[in-house]
């Protein structure tokens, strides 16, 4: 018999953070996970060792009795600012042995205070405030003495970025430093650039684009420059020696600026390069910018930056085409065969001054681009050609798009599929959770879900990606969030996203319908998008363990309710006053999409009810014992107030819908089990009625196959799950989704495309039910936050009869 395993250490991290390089805080938290084949392990003791980057101890634990493995406060003295450290763990079994310790990792804090810069914004001294011109190129030679031992980049910009040194590009992120409540906070990067550094004369330079900052946000046409109206540099380069001084190279008044080869760039419009107009060196010591302009200083309040919590967006995959087409008008189309989000490379070989462009959409219509879902989004990219015999290879670097299909004009000779490959881009978020089953369709379905979050996950959390829209709408996360967490560990993405919220929140506790707002005029509030406040945070908790982003985002929590029970008064009812309520009910007409069978007053009273509750319990994590029972006294006030209102006594409801007795359901608003029981029966009677056909909007949809199997109902989720003819989850699959839509019928059955405004062909709302997927189906639901504990019960019913989940928890 061989011998067992003992326990090693297979990871430690820091925070929620696979890279520790430039970190926003002195004493982050550290979790690590085990593996052994020892049956019924458990961790006992740990103890953790710290050193200096000179080698030198920096501290050490002593043995501590503890289960404790994920989250573990720093044990030891703060970090300073740029401080490097390398922390090793080990720890012990209930028989007493000991695992080996595990490998070193690096922990390096950032500029942790406001003072801690040197460096001041400098913007091209020419007026940019006019139409928008060529993109700006920055640079700035300077010396490196011999004895170099470590180097590092901290920057950002008013806008967005991409950094050479030497003429290489720094790092490999994309559209840095991304979008945040730029007016609060925005984002640093910290870059390891030692490699790229010599001895001697070297180069920096960085090209600015409009981005989030200054580019066109918003339906109807948008606005530009809501943030501000000049793009600007903030760059400071510390270089260590091994005689322990420091050199800094700042942002300052010695820069130089140009145009750049690039005419224009919008993430809506796309992006123009005119390659006769490269500056070859120009990111190279030795560069002649003697025609090059000066630069200003622009003044900036340095408190508002931080370090990044989250993956930064990085070029994740690349697809080949699968097709080229001519369209029946004899245009050139490229299909990839799946929808996705990112931009095109291109690589191509011409005459100077040819133009290529590229025009994206997500679907044909009649053999078409079909581009009328883009509404004013003129997604369109072209290249003009520098020429000389070259092959010329060129990738958008300021913009993307949500596309699957591309039409080609003005391609010098035969286009071959591998001219062009598509470079999806998102946050570089690790994958947690995995499902499939018996049903290739529904695999297909889940498959969807997966590409669908990840092209909405660049940066925020957005309901779109193609059109003039791509904002972080609250309402769409807040019922994503937990199928979110499942699929990927989105911990730290998904808290700076919540740090906006909180900071763009008003003093009346209003949440913004989209988060960053870039979107004018008061604010009003609105159930299930502005209750993403509580939710969100509570989801966090449950699937990660982490009560701190509880703490955080408390007061914001409470503040939305606490608006909540002023407008709903000592009525307990928020039934007045705009709603989404149950968006997009299938029953909804195109032009209509609020028009749902969900009476909106029950369903803003329920999540009032149900957001209330939420708060009460994570006074209770957090111990806010006054908190707790007022907020949960609270809560039981709507519940009867909802059950009086909304209520029959034969356990029907007044309003007679799908989503109503979901959330009634769901959110505990029926008086006793008999009530609920017949919920669950009238829920399953409309459900067999409408054919199992679905018959709910964003609100109801991530519910009503859990209300069915809370109630007994289990056949008609399972009917209602695999009906396969429109409206219902597996009709897009039929007709060939790549991604979920945001309508039901985003794509009638004779091929044609909704004629609702808003049609998108990805949007990931429609697709929560992937969570009950998760947790019933495959049956790995958290019995403790953060899957301390795990309730293993899978349920199959209809034609299934196999099914499989599997998640990486924080403990493995």
């Amino acid at each position: 018999m061989s011998a067992r395993q003992p326990p090693t250490i297979a990871t430690l991290a820091i925070e929620h953070l696979r890279e520790a390089l430039g970190i926003g805080t002195d004493r982050p938290r550290l979790s690590w996970t085990v593996t052994t084949d020892i049956p019924a392990w458990r961790q006992t003791a740990y103890e953790l060792d710290a050193t200096g980057d000179d080698g030198r101890p920096r501290g050490a634990t002593e043995r501590i009795a503890s289960e404790q493995s994920v989250l573990v406060p720093w044990p030891f003295a703060p970090l300073a600012s740029r401080e490097r450290v390398s922390v090793c763990v080990r720890v012990w079994g209930e028989d007493g042995s000991a695992s080996a310790w595990s490998e070193t990792t690096p922990v390096e804090a950032g500029l942790l205070h406001a003072d801690d810069w040197a460096a001041r914004f400098v913007t091209p001294d020419w007026d940019e405030r006019s139409s928008p011109g060529p993109l700006p190129l920055l640079r700035r030679e300077f010396d490196v003495r011999p004895g170099l031992t470590r180097a590092r980049l901290y920057l950002t910009a008013l806008g967005v970025y991409e950094a050479e040194i030497n003429g290489v590009v720094v790092g490999d992120h994309v559209l840095a430093p991304g979008w945040t409540s730029y007016d609060h906070r925005l984002r640093y990067q910290t870059h390891d650039v030692t490699d790229l550094l010599r001895p001697g004369r070297n180069a920096i330079g960085a090209m600015l684009g409009a981005g989030w900052f200054r580019g066109r946000l918003g339906f109807n046409g948008g606005r530009r420059d809501i943030y501000g109206d000049h793009l600007a540099l903030l760059a400071q380069l510390a270089i260590d020696y091994a005689d322990g001084a420091t050199d800094l190279l700042l942002t300052d008044e010695s820069w130089r600026a140009a145009p750049g080869p690039a005419l224009a760039s919008d993430l809506y419009d796309g992006e123009t390069h005119d390659a006769r107009r490269d500056r070859p060196g120009w990111s190279m010591a030795g560069y002649d910018d003697r025609d090059w302009s000066g630069v200003r200083l622009l003044d900036r309040d340095l408190t508002t930056l931080v370090a990044p919590t989250g993956p930064p967006v990085r070029r994740i995959e690349e697809v080949v085409p699968v097709a080229v087409t001519i369209s029946p008008t004899r245009r050139t189309i490229v299909d990839f065969g799946q929808n996705l989000v990112g931009r095109v490379r291109l690589s191509v070989r011409g005459e100077a001054g040819t133009t290529v462009t590229l025009r994206h959409a997500e679907v044909l219509e009649d053999g078409e681009l079909c581009t009328r879902p883009l509404r004013t989004a003129k997604a369109t990219d072209r290249y003009t050609l520098r020429g000389g015999g070259e092959i010329e290879v060129w990738e958008p670097r300021f913009t993307f798009h949500g596309f699957r299909y591309v039409e080609v004009e003005g391609w010098p000779g035969e286009l071959r599929p591998g001219d062009l490959v598509a470079v999806v881009c998102h946050s570089d978020l690790e994958r947690t959770g995995w499902f499939e089953c018996s049903d290739p369709l529904l695999n297909q379905f889940h498959e969807n879900v997966v590409w669908s979050m990840r092209g909405n996950v660049l940066d925020v959390p957005t309901d779109c990606p193609q059109r003039d829209e791509r904002l972080g709408w609250t309402g769409d996360i807040q019922v994503f969030a937990p199928t979110a967490s499942f699929l990927y560990d989105v911990a730290g993405f998904l808290w700076s996203w919540l740090r906006d919220l909180a900071a763009e929140q008003d003093e009346d506790g209003i949440v913004p319908f989209v988060v960053p707002n870039p979107l004018a005029g008061p604010l009003t509030p609105a159930a299930a998008w502005g209750d993403a406040a509580v939710v969100v945070p509570w989801v966090l908790y449950e699937r990660t363990g982490d009560a701190q982003v509880l703490a955080d985002q408390f007061e914001s929590m409470r503040a939305w309710v606490d608006c909540l029970a002023a407008r709903a008064g000592e009525r307990r009812l928020w039934d007045e006053g705009f709603q989404f309520g149950d968006w997009l009910d299938p029953a909804a007409p195109p032009d209509q999409p609020a028009a749902a069978r969900a009476d909106p007053g029950l369903v803003a009273t329920a999540y009032f009810a149900h957001s209330a509750e939420l708060v009460g319990r994570a006074a209770e994590v957090l111990g806010r014992r006054d908190e707790e029972t007022r907020y949960l006294a609270l809560a039981g006030e709507v519940r009867q107030a909802f059950t009086r209102a909304y209520g029959e006594q034969d356990g029907g409801l007044v309003n007679d819908a799908p989503t109503a007795y979901a959330l009634a359901v769901r959110f505990g608003l029926l008086p006793d089990d008999a009530a609920r029981r017949a919920a669950g029966a009238r829920l399953a009677a409309l459900t067999r009625a409408d054919g199992y056909h679905i018959g709910t909007g964003f609100v109801g949809t991530p519910l009503i196959c859990d209300a069915l199997c809370d109630t007994g109902e289990v056949e008609a989720a399972f009917r209602l799950l695999t009906e396969r003819t429109c409206p219902s989850w597996l009709y897009p699959v039929t007709m060939g989704a790549t991604t979920i839509w945001e309508r039901w019928d985003s794509l009638r059955p004779d091929g044609t495309v909704n004629p609702g405004e808003m049609t998108s062909f990805n949007h990931y709302a429609l697709g929560a039910v992937a969570d009950w997927l998760h947790r019933v189906v495959g049956g790995l639901a958290p019995a403790a936050p953060g899957y301390r504990r795990l309730e293993i019960r899978p349920r199959i019913g209809g034609s299934l009869t196999s099914a499989r989940a599997r998640h990486r928890t924080p403990y493995g």
